[in-house]
């Protein structure tokens, strides 16, 4: 009887185990000339990205945001939608070490383009 008690004793302890993370947030900063509209992450090498939720349009020329975000990886893949529909895709970028991302200016090129960083 009183093996349930203990197990019970100790459940509540490890709900706070599990509440204990905190959050992990990342600082954009976009260096590009087109204002970023949209992000999304994905752990490294996934193909599953989510959105992630921006304050309003990130402006170029150096405007900077933090937003959260909803993975505990620390190894993801971001992916920036800009206004003109460009796309720019950051791989492999350690956001556990580095808590910012500077965006860098797109190249020139079309909309179908994707351009990619990969960090190492």
């Amino acid at each position: 009887m009183r093996l349930p008690a203990l197990l019970l004793s100790l459940l509540p302890t490890a709900t706070f185990a599990i509440q204990a993370e905190p959050p992990r947030y990342l600082e954009l900063v976009n260096h590009a000339q087109q204002s970023l509209v949209s992000l999304q992450v994905a752990a490294h090498g996934e193909a599953a990205y989510s959105p992630l939720l921006l304050e309003g349009p990130l402006r170029g020329g150096g405007e900077s945001q933090i937003v959260p975000l909803q993975t505990q990886a620390c190894r993801c893949d971001l992916r920036f939608g800009f206004a003109d529909g460009r796309v720019m895709r950051y791989e492999n970028v350690n956001v556990c070490r580095y808590g910012k991302v500077r965006i860098r200016p797109l190249g020139a090129g079309t909309e179908d383009t994707e351009y990619v960083v990969r960090m190492k």
